[in-house]
């Protein structure tokens, strides 16, 4: 049996890790840890910035040290409303399409993402895919921590997690399919015997194109 592997940001939905970032920020228990969250972020925007840049485990690292001193319950309270309000709204208007598609033909749907897990399985919910690859954040005493979990989804990592899934659940990479919008994924994406490039990015828009690779846009029916 194949599986298709989905990038989720730019891929599937228009939002980035971001946005539902800055709706937890700006749903604390009370306005004034609100505002507390919010300015500890603009004093790190020149180092979110810099990591973004450098690599991108290191800006997932740097954006999710927001959440520390949330608790276990209020991350989970706010998943519901954050996939309604931010995510929800952002699918494009075809990725349930093509996600059907990939289930009608007998494959597992597996979102990679580096979002954190518990958006990931109401989106995967959402849209129907079958299994979530996600970022984690550290809990001890029922508060998150500020860090992630090893492995950090995020950039070649992302290749070696679809090899140990593919490896896990008896699919033949050759026989798989991969989706994403992003040059920096171009290792998930060669793992797979039908990488394809959705909404992408300019440096992957060309390397598609002198390989072959499908281009698809999710703002159209997948063709």
């Amino acid at each position: 049996m194949a599986a298709s592997y989905f990038d989720v940001d730019g891929t599937l939905v228009r939002t980035s890790l971001l946005h539902p970032t800055l709706y937890y920020m700006l749903h604390q228990r009370s306005p004034m840890r609100s505002l507390q969250k919010l300015a500890r972020a603009v004093v790190k925007s020149p180092q979110l910035v810099w990591a973004e840049l450098q690599d991108r485990r290191m800006f997932n690292e740097a954006l999710f040290t927001s959440f520390e001193g949330i608790s276990r319950d209020r991350l989970l309270i706010l998943a519901d409303d954050a996939f309604e309000s931010v995510l929800k709204k952002a699918v494009y208007p075809h990725a349930r399409d093509l996600v059907s598609r990939s289930r009608d033909e007998g494959h597992d749907v597996v979102l990679v993402s580096g979002a954190l897990d518990f958006l990931m399985t109401r989106l995967a919910d959402h849209l129907g895919a079958t299994h979530v690859i996600a970022n984690r954040l550290e809990i001890k005493d029922n508060y998150a921590t500020g860090r992630l979990l090893r492995p950090v989804v995020a950039g070649p990592e992302k290749a070696r997690l679809v090899r140990e899934h593919a490896k896990e659940h008896g699919h033949d990479l050759n026989e798989c399919f991969a989706y994403s919008d992003s040059y920096s994924d171009v290792p998930m994406l060669s793992v797979v015997g039908y990488p394809a490039a959705v909404n992408p990015d300019s440096k992957l828009h060309r390397l598609a194109r002198t390989y072959g690779w499908p281009v698809l846009s999710l703002e159209r029916a997948a063709g």
